[in-house]
C-alpha cells in the first residue's frame, strides 16, 4: 500500500473508532488490504505522485454551504495557480462538481450544484447526522453534506480517478476551518460492505440504473440504515404507473450498462416492499444540455450527442430522453 493510500484509510479507521459505525472496523480494513492488491489503473501511481506535488497552500476562505469554493485568487501567486491548474487537468476527466479553487473553476460535465439545490430543501437537516453516499463520484455532493453540518460523511466509489480528485480537493480542505478529518472516500461499492444499520441518511444519486438487480440494491441501501433513517435516492425514471419499467437494449443515451428504468409510482412500490415508509417523490427534473455538457475539463462527448439531433426529447437509440427523479423515505 502507497504511504498516501495508508494514510486516507488511517485516518478513516480513526474516525470510526468510538462511533455507532465501531463495528465496521471488523470487516473495513481487510477490504481495503484486498483493494489494495487487487490490479490498480494503469494511471494511478502517476496520479499518486502527482497528488504529491500540488502545493500546500492557505486559503483565507471556505465555502460548502453554497458552494464548494476554497480559497481565493489572492492566496496564491500566478505561478502558483497555473501550477495548481496544471496539476488537476492532470485528472481530467472532471465530471461532478463544479469546484472553485483559488480562483481556478474546475468547470466540471454535470452541474451537480444544481441537482443539490433540487435535493436539499426535501430531506431531513444532516446536522449531526452520520451519513453515507453510494456511488459518490468525485465527492461534490460529499462537501455540500458536509457543509450542511453533517457529523461524519463517508463515500463509496469503485472508480479510481474519482478517489483521487476527491483527494486533490480534500488536499486543499485540509488547511481551513472545514472538519476535514470527518470526511472519507472509500473505493468500493455498497456490496462490499456489511449491513451496518447505523448510518442516519444514506444518499444514491445516480446509481440504480446501473444495477442488473435493482431490488438488491435497494435492499442494500437499507441494510446500512438505522431504524427511522432517511434514504436519498435519485435515480433515472419514465412515466407511467405503478406497473411501467423500461428496460434499455444494448444501450440507453450510449451507456451500456443501464438496466431498468421504472416510473416513480413503480419505484415506491419496490421501496414499500422492502420496508420503507414515508415515501415521497419530491422531485422529478429533465436533464438539460446545459446541466450535462462537455467543458474544457471534460472535453469528450456529453449529453447533446447522446440526444437525437431532430428530436432531443428522444436519446439516439429512440428512447426517451434522460428524466430524473427524487425519491425520499424512511425505513421502518
Amino acid at each position: 500500500m502507497t504511504k498516501l493510500e495508508q494514510i486516507w484509510f488511517n485516518e478513516c479507521y480513526k474516525s470510526l473508532i468510538d462511533s455507532p459505525l465501531s463495528h465496521w472496523l471488523q470487516t473495513l480494513p481487510s477490504l481495503m488490504d484486498s483493494w489494495q492488491r487487487t490490479a490498480k489503473h494503469g494511471e494511478f501511481d502517476k496520479w499518486c505522485r502527482l497528488l504529491n506535488k500540488l502545493p500546500k497552500t492557505s486559503p483565507s476562505h471556505i465555502d460548502l454551504t453554497s458552494s464548494v469554493s476554497i480559497g481565493s485568487h489572492g492566496d496564491v501567486d500566478e505561478y502558483t495557480k497555473k501550477q495548481i491548474e496544471g496539476l488537476l487537468k492532470q485528472f481530467m476527466p472532471w465530471r461532478k462538481g463544479p469546484f472553485h479553487l483559488h480562483d481556478i473553476h474546475i468547470d466540471t460535465e454535470w452541474r451537480s450544484d444544481w441537482k443539490w439545490d433540487r435535493v436539499s430543501p426535501h430531506i431531513a437537516s444532516l446536522k449531526n447526522r452520520s451519513v453515507l453516499d453510494v456511488g459518490c463520484g468525485s465527492g461534490y455532493h460529499m462537501w455540500r453534506m458536509l457543509g450542511e453540518g453533517a457529523s461524519r460523511v463517508i463515500g463509496v466509489d469503485p472508480t479510481q480517478l474519482f478517489l483521487i480528485q476527491f483527494h486533490a480537493i480534500k488536499h486543499f480542505v485540509r488547511n481551513t476551518d472545514a472538519p476535514c478529518e470527518n470526511i472519507h472516500f472509500l473505493p468500493m461499492g455498497i456490496e462490499g460492505m456489511q449491513p451496518l444499520k447505523a448510518f442516519d441518511t444514506v444518499f444514491s444519486m445516480g446509481v440504480l440504473y446501473h444495477r442488473k438487480d435493482p431490488i438488491a440494491f435497494l435492499q442494500q441501501l437499507k441494510d446500512q440504515l438505522r431504524k427511522g433513517g432517511e434514504l436519498v435516492l435519485e435515480t433515472l425514471v419514465v412515466d407511467g404507473d405503478e406497473n411501467t419499467v423500461l428496460m434499455a437494449g444494448e444501450r440507453y443515451a450510449q451507456m451500456r450498462n443501464v438496466w431498468f428504468l421504472p416510473s416513480t409510482d413503480a419505484l415506491s412500490v419496490w421501496l414499500s416492499r422492502l420496508g420503507f415508509e414515508n415515501i415521497r417523490v419530491v422531485d422529478v427534473n429533465h436533464t438539460t444540455l446545459d446541466e450535462q455538457r462537455s467543458t474544457p475539463w471534460m472535453d469528450t462527448q456529453s449529453l447533446k450527442d447522446f440526444l437525437d439531433p431532430e428530436d432531443i426529447t428522444r436519446t439516439i437509440e429512440g428512447y426517451p430522453a434522460p428524466q430524473r427523479a427524487v425519491i425520499v423515505a424512511n425505513k421502518k
